[in-house]
């Protein structure tokens, strides 16, 4: 290996090392960075000169349009959880579905569902969720694993159905239109929701005492179903509607639903000041959170590609056996794993860019990549031993839930999450149909 060929690897490992100490993901990656660009000036492998680029870079970054969608949907999410929306949802879905085997747990799927059109956040469809039925899930004599695991796959389905947060990072990452991410992920995200409920409603076929039926839930009168449904519905058309038609860009649609959702939480009583900072704090520290990893992410690949570990990587890819094939197993694998340890902004900044170089020379589409990618990283919210959507879920539990049930829940759905990743590289047309 040549002089400072090691580099590039080493300097990968250890992001990865620190990463997984728990130490801040947006100082981790700065300060990898940091000591590899002395070494390598040490050694005389790097040129000081890249370090330049750095502050132009982070300017690019404060004044990128696209990734201005974040804090929009974030914001539009917080809102929503305070709105009461999930709560009725969930109360007129359960009276209608819960008299089927299984049918409350495909209540809790359809709601995810539509609050993933509607917010695309999972923290507050996790968290929301949880808290209302949970508890009606356990009293009701559902399997505590069962009724863990759909409400927190479920919960997930923000970041596959559109508008989420991971696609609007990964168009960004890719440099493909973030509307055409949302558009390709809409089929595959509905698929993936059709899944669940197949499998929760399989299940109590097979296994009634797992998920029974609740005879003793009153009905909600139809028009409480129209008054819980349509506000959200009529959310979901204002933002995705406007996207797909080509009224506005992702950005400006997450800013006309942030208004859409704000009216809603005034018409229902609950946008008070207090209410106002809550959500406004949020939403900043998880667009501050979100922006310093990014800027990291800039500082360690602009290190990574002065010491040549982008030409090693690229390398690497190419020379894989099966070609294109073999891109995918091992890409896909890889973003598997690291979700068992890191967010998914950690892979999306540091890896993906990593890997678009090779897709481009092998003939893959990117908005298919985009998508696929999306499907990936949608396990990290569910995969332990730290996946988010598992926290917030043990964090409204009832003390009598414990982690390890809530980790044995998730297992088939990730199974199920790992079929669709399946189906979407058997059957691209899932991702293209309505993009041709």
């Amino acid at each position: 290996m040549d002089d400072g060929a090691w580099l590039g690897p080493l300097m990968f490992l250890g992001a990865l090392i620190f990463l997984a100490t728990g130490y801040p993901v947006a100082f981790a990656l700065g300060g990898v960075a940091i000591l590899f660009a002395l070494v390598g000036v040490g050694l005389g492998v790097f040129d000081p000169l890249f370090l330049t680029a750095l502050p132009y870079r982070i300017v690019g970054i404060m004044s990128n349009y696209t990734l201005l969608a974040i804090p929009y949907f974030i914001l539009l999410g917080s809102l929503l959880e305070q709105s009461g929306v999930a709560e009725r949802l969930l109360t007129v879905m359960a009276s209608w579905f819960g008299r089927l085997r299984g049918g409350l747990g495909v209540a809790v799927i359809l709601v995810g569902a539509l609050l993933a059109a509607t917010t695309g956040v999972v923290a507050a469809t996790v968290v929301a969720m949880g808290l209302i039925s949970l508890p009606v899930m356990l009293r009701h004599g559902y399997q505590t694993e069962l009724a863990t695991g759909v409400i927190a796959a479920s919960g997930t389905l923000g970041q596959i159905i559109p508008p989420s947060v991971v696609l609007v990072v990964l168009g960004d990452q890719l440099g493909v239109p973030v509307g055409d991410l949302f558009v390709g992920s809409l089929l595959p995200g509905l698929v993936l929701a059709g899944m669940y409920i197949v499998y929760t409603l399989i299940l109590a076929y097979l296994r009634p005492h797992l998920a029974p039926a609740l005879t003793d839930l009153p009905k909600e009168p139809l028009l409480n179903v129209i008054r819980a449904v349509v506000p959200p519905l009529g959310l979901v058309l204002l933002v995705l509607g406007s996207i797909f038609f080509g009224v506005a860009t992702p950005t400006e649609a997450g800013a006309v639903g942030c208004v859409g959702a704000a009216i809603l939480a005034a018409f229902e009583g609950k946008l008070t000041w207090a209410v106002a900072w809550r959500v406004c704090e949020a939403t900043v520290r998880t667009t501050s959170m979100a922006m310093l990893i990014l800027i990291g992410s800039t500082a360690f690949s602009l290190v990574f590609r002065g010491v040549d570990g982008d030409q090693f990587v690229y390398d690497l890819l190419l020379n894989l056996p099966g070609g294109r094939a073999g891109f995918l197993l091992f890409s896909m694998g890889l973003v598997f794993v690291l979700g068992f340890f890191i967010d998914f902004f950690e892979i999306a900044f540091i890896v993906v860019p990593l890997l678009i170089p090779a897709a481009q020379q092998l003939g893959t589409d990117l908005v298919w990549f985009g998508v696929l990618l999306g499907a990936n990283l949608q396990t990290s919210f569910l995969t332990p031993p730290f996946g988010f959507a598992l926290f917030y879920l043990k964090s409204v539990a009832p003390p009598t839930v414990t982690t390890g049930q809530i980790y044995r829940g998730v297992m088939p759905f990730i199974g199920v999450q790992l079929v669709l990743i399946v189906l979407i590289i058997y059957f691209p047309a899932l991702v293209t149909v309505w993009l041709n």
